[in-house]
């Protein structure tokens, strides 16, 4: 334990709760992963200072959002894991005015709608709010279980849709603790990424602009791919959703399938029966279990196909 640190937020944040040896497995949509050193969920108010904090006791420090796309080391993650949860969760839907707007992405022929949504509110939740607003654009993130920041970050996307095509711009913590704006195209989205990850930034918050259009039409969409995810996707087992990156010019799923692996297992990891794509904990699967799984795909279907596959779900911890 660290006392210098413990003492530190003790006196100076003593609103917010500092959980010690927490279980990640609790914190990731695959219910995998040893504890944290130091867990704490900030508001946008005390973020910046818990960071200081850290840095002052040379504490690495490791940020999450809702752990939709993680798997975490059997040995848990050193240091303090900031949770971007319920405290940078507001969802505020506006009429898009083009002089509050950065010119590049709004200008006075607009008619949309602008949805600033914090960085821990779950993407899903985004989407039924602008669905309640009559307001088209998110439908393809309805069912994404993943927060706006790690959206932003992985430039997240579904059934043709991604963050980019909706995304003017997001507020951020600078690694030297600033607060800044940066555009659409200044994040660089491209498939499953932007500058986020090398550039040391935290999202709190975005802005998405969207376009109107009755409620009924956008439910009923919103409704059809909620049917095709309930029938292609093992929603009833804990999963990091798919676990492998589209390789340029075929599915993940499909070379997974057709090399003869649906169904295998590693302990309690399996690749799913109903989606060849998603690796699923079937009951008490371990990070290395998944590990394991993933290099035996990789190495399988590079001998049969020639293509490598490289995995979308980001790794962190010791394992």
């Amino acid at each position: 334990m660290n006392q210098t640190f413990v003492k530190s937020v003790t006196e100076q944040l003593p609103q917010l709760s500092l959980m010690q040896d927490e279980p990640m497995k609790k914190h990731t949509t695959f219910r995998i992963g040893g504890p944290a050193d130091y867990y704490a969920e900030p508001d946008v108010s005390q973020i910046s200072k818990l960071i200081e904090m850290a840095k002052a006791c040379d504490m690495p420090v490791a940020v999450i959002g809702n752990g939709s796309n993680l798997l975490v080391g059997d040995k848990g993650i050193r240091g303090l894991v900031i949770g971007i949860g319920k405290g940078l969760s507001a969802i505020e839907v506006t009429e898009a005015v083009a002089q509050q707007s950065t010119a590049q992405d709004l200008t006075a022929q607009d008619n949309g709608h602008i949805i600033t949504a914090g960085a821990g509110a779950i993407l899903a939740a985004v989407a039924a709010k602008a669905a309640e607003a009559s307001l088209s654009g998110l439908e393809f993130a309805s069912g994404i279980p993943g927060s706006v920041g790690g959206a932003v970050v992985m430039n997240a996307g579904a059934y043709g849709g991604e963050i980019k095509d909706v995304l003017i711009d997001a507020t951020v913590l600078t690694a030297e603790g600033e607060l800044k704006t940066v555009t659409r195209d200044e994040l660089d989205l491209s498939y499953r990424h932007s500058i986020v990850p090398e550039k040391g930034y935290i999202v709190l918050s975005a802005r998405f602009r969207l376009t109107p259009k009755p409620k009924d039409e956008i439910k009923s969409y919103m409704a059809e791919l909620r049917t095709k995810r309930v029938e292609k996707q093992p929603l009833e087992y804990p999963s990091a959703g798919s676990t492998f990156k589209r390789p340029e010019g075929y599915f993940a799923g499909k070379l997974i399938m057709d090399a003869g692996l649906r169904g295998y297992s590693v302990g309690d990891a399996q690749v799913s029966e109903k989606h060849c794509g998603f690796v699923v904990n079937k009951g008490e699967a371990t990070a290395a279990d998944v590990l394991t799984l993933i290099k035996d795909v990789q190495e399988t279907v590079l001998k049969q196909f020639g293509v490598k596959l490289e995995p979308e779900v980001k790794m962190i911890g010791e394992f």
